[in-house]
């Protein structure tokens, strides 16, 4: 099953500080729900766990993050993948574009993702209300951790 979603967030915060933040393991680990382990691997990703309920279904996911089209401080893809046993696979990605606007910066994102397994049996209505609460969840997250970062 698959999902796209696009969103924007204003951070009253200069580019570079939101760049930097999008940039710092601790900080994603810190927004990403359910997030348990974020470390970094020698190639320029990260290494993931993170537990997550959807409906019925409750499922540790492990998997890998990476990086790619670098282009600070302006933006960057965000791609992953996930197992989580029985309940199935996440796997996608985010591009997310930064842009000065109004003394601050405006953080936008799209995302594909796919899941399969137990997850996809869920429905659409109940995978796609999910998901937009997790990312709902890590960009209300995130803001906070730049607004205090002041």
């Amino acid at each position: 099953m698959a999902m796209t979603m696009t969103g924007e967030v204003q951070l009253a915060a200069p580019r570079q500080v939101v760049w930097e933040k999008l940039n710092d393991p601790a900080v994603l680990k810190a927004c990403i729900p359910g997030c348990e382990e974020l470390e970094k691997t020698d190639d320029g990703g990260f290494q993931a766990v993170a537990k997550m309920k959807v409906g019925p279904v409750s499922a540790r996911f492990k998997g890998r993050v990476m990086l790619s089209d670098l282009d600070p401080p302006n933006g960057y893809k965000i791609s992953g993948e996930g197992e989580g046993g029985v309940a199935g696979f996440a796997k996608g990605g985010a591009v997310v574009g930064l842009a000065e606007k109004d003394g601050g910066t405006l953080l936008s994102y799209n995302v594909d993702a796919q899941i399969g397994g137990k997850l996809a049996q869920l429905g659409q209505r109940l995978i796609n209300g999910a998901a937009k609460k997790l990312a709902d969840e890590f960009f209300q997250k995130f803001a906070d951790q730049v607004q205090s970062a002041g």
